[in-house]
């Protein structure tokens, strides 16, 4: 059963605690590698990511010298430092390595060493490989009983919320908005035609960078034809439709600024709960609650606090609650809309009960 990136963090450093090491499984560009950088900042450890694809026997256990007569093998920088020092030791695409290479991983996820020299106590040793139930649409090398056996297994599926939860922080408002409401369209889940390009979460990452370097996500009037180009080139032409027709429409859209500071209401009032969940969780995108707020915009908030659906208004409060700004929550909570103080319309919506 696979498990999307948020259990996985939860459980994983239970594994990690007893030094055992882990194999992700998943569909190419989902964010496997990610995951892995999330889980090393966690515990705070440097990463040293090795693709296991492009490496050789001699990339792993070292190249041999002569000393007094004997032959050593002098390992490479990367594990010399995986046993000096601890660190998250990560190996990527293990299922496209050559045999070697694969073989010699027995040692180190067996033994925690090569040759005889043993990793650090506290270094901690993760794969990923494409293989498991997506395995068919991928020229890759099974991987037999004894082999899987040396790993804690874990096969990956990220959920959409796995990457607008990341994306808050790494993509444009423009593509976060974008993926937020076109949730199908950031991969492809069907059978892959030979050499067609298809979306996945690291193709909208990258495209998301080349248009916020080449400033197209921020302009009045982007260049559309650019735009197309560009996306059909990173997430191939079905994406690029969809996406051109978004941007061109996107200052249409509702913005965060178009209710809390400049009070727009005009343009919700045909708003069904969805649009309004969409708004909000932009609104929790931006991060704009956790700032100190004017009070135009906490006038605004409880505006909108007293318009959205009730089960919205309840996570509109929680939103702001949760925030840590103090400031922020004490305002709205003693601001009025119509004569009707917010506290006690919160109080009306958690028990039913109008004064």
């Amino acid at each position: 059963m696979a498990v999307d990136f948020k259990t996985f963090l939860s459980v994983a450093s239970h594994i990690a605690d007893v030094r055992k090491p882990i194999l992700l499984r998943g569909r190419h560009g989902v964010g496997k590698s990610e995951v892995v950088y999330q889980f090393a900042k966690a515990v705070g450890l440097p990463m040293i990511e090795r693709r296991a694809s492009q490496m050789t026997e001699g990339d792993l256990v070292g190249l041999p010298k002569i000393d007094a007569g004997r032959t050593e093998f002098m390992p490479p920088d990367w594990f010399k430092e995986a046993c000096d020092h601890p660190v998250v030791l990560f190996f990527d695409e293990v299922d496209r390595a050559v045999t070697e290479v694969r073989q010699g991983l027995f040692e180190l996820t067996d033994s925690r060493k090569i040759f005889g020299r043993h990793l650090h106590p506290d270094t901690l040793v993760f794969a990923a490989v494409n293989g498991g139930e997506h395995a068919a649409q991928y020229q890759v090398a099974d991987m037999d009983p004894a082999e899987i056996d040396r790993w804690v297994v874990f096969d990956v599926e990220p959920s959409v919320e796995d990457f607008l939860d990341w994306g808050k922080t790494h993509l444009h408002l423009v593509m976060w908005d974008f993926a937020n409401q076109n949730r199908s369209h950031l991969q492809h889940d069907d059978n892959f035609e030979p050499g067609k390009v298809y979306p996945s979460r690291r193709s909208v990452k990258r495209l998301n960078d080349c248009l916020d370097t080449a400033g197209q996500l921020d302009m009045e009037d982007p260049d559309l034809t650019k735009v197309y180009h560009l996306a059909n080139a990173f997430c191939g032409s079905e994406f690029a439709v969809v996406f051109r027709d978004f941007v061109q429409n996107y200052d249409r859209q509702v913005t965060v600024e178009d209710i809390l500071n400049e009070g727009k209401f005009e343009k919700v009032k045909d708003f069904g709960i969805n649009d309004f969940l969409s708004l909000i969780e932009k609104m929790e995108a931006t991060e704009v609650f956790k700032s100190e707020m004017t009070d135009i915009q906490i006038q605004n908030l409880a505006k909108l606090f007293v318009t959205v659906p009730s089960e919205l208004a309840v996570k509109l409060f929680e939103l702001i609650g949760g925030s840590g700004i103090v400031k922020n929550l004490t305002r709205f909570h003693n601001s009025t809309v119509d004569d009707r103080k917010i506290s006690s319309v919160f109080v009306e919506l958690v028990t039913g009960n109008k004064s």
